[in-house]
């Protein structure tokens, strides 16, 4: 239980800290949107970049692992979307929100640490794969989907193209080739904006949690909560372990990955559309007090740490 709490309380401390700022006045409520423009302009694409640029993809893929945890996040964030839809009458950008709020995962702050700690080094690699295309997947999908209503094919394609995520997953596929020669003080500049993503989102959005708190019920964050904490690593479960044969270690890997609260990219996403925030922040909020129990539930299942 300790350690658990460890694990997540920085998580708290930087969204209570973006709340606290906000409650005192000493920050601006335009603040919160402009850190949430910077991290979606800057900072994601930069860290998107860096990890697909430098990480190392094995030749042959191990496609029981990546079908295992992705049908479980195609699985979720389709029933998130139904719910959303027809219970709590979402429509437009604000139904990707929330199916990419049940499906995308807190990796950074929860997932790395909780796994390393769990199976050590023969969990580094299964991690470390799932982190290159976790977020670059579930980005470009939620993009697509909220840009599926454009007028035209050009006018969409126009609009990935120039999209930030997007342009920073390419440009880092496209310099793996080059990476060896890219100077050092761009690699520097690059680091510097991929570390300020998570701390500034996180504050970002303890700003967004004092304007909305929920606002939008607690009803929709609940399912989103559950369907990211249960069901989700529930499914993955049952595909690494029963359909599957695979390491011991990369099916926990998988299904606690797929077990880590809702991730911040969601919020960023809403913001980015100003649609779904007040959902998004509510979900992250709940999922990761909620994952304090969670995690400790699944770690117990699967008998790993």
């Amino acid at each position: 239980m300790l350690s658990s709490l460890l694990i997540v309380l920085p998580v708290f401390g930087l969204i209570a800290l973006g709340y606290g700022a906000r409650w005192t006045r000493i920050l601006r409520e335009t603040t919160g949107e402009g850190l949430s423009d910077f991290v979606f302009v800057l900072a994601v694409p930069c860290l998107l970049f860096k990890t697909l640029a430098t990480a190392a993809i094995p030749a042959d893929q191990p496609w029981g692992y990546w079908i295992s945890y992705f049908t479980g996040l195609g699985v979720v964030w389709l029933i998130a979307q139904l719910v959303a839809q027809r219970i709590f009458k979402r429509s437009g950008p604000e139904l990707v929100v929330s199916g990419f709020a049940a499906a995308q995962s807190n990796t950074v702050f929860v997932g790395i640490p909780m796994i390393l700690k769990a199976y050590g080094d023969a969990g580094a690699v299964p991690l470390g794969l799932l982190l290159v295309v976790h977020l670059p997947v579930t980005m470009t999908i939620a993009t697509l989907l909220a840009e599926r209503g454009s007028a035209s094919f050009a006018l969409l394609a126009k609009r990935l193209f120039t999209h930030p995520i997007i342009l920073g997953i390419l440009l880092g596929a496209a310099a793996r080739p080059v990476i060896g020669h890219f100077p050092a003080p761009l690699w520097t500049i690059i680091d510097l904006l991929a570390a300020a993503a998570v701390p500034c989102a996180l504050i970002s959005l303890g700003i967004a949690l004092r304007r909305y708190g929920l606002a939008s019920g607690i009803g929709l964050p609940l399912v989103l909560s559950t369907l990211k904490l249960i069901v989700h690593p529930l499914i993955v479960w049952v595909l690494a372990t029963q359909v599957f044969n695979m390491p011991p270690a990369w099916a926990g890997v998988a299904v606690l990955f797929a077990a880590c609260p809702c991730g911040i990219n969601a919020y960023l996403f809403a913001e980015r559309y100003r649609q779904g925030v007040a959902d998004a922040s509510s979900a992250i909020a709940l999922s990761t007090a909620l994952s304090l129990f969670t995690t400790i539930g699944w770690l117990t299942w699967l008998g790993a740490g």
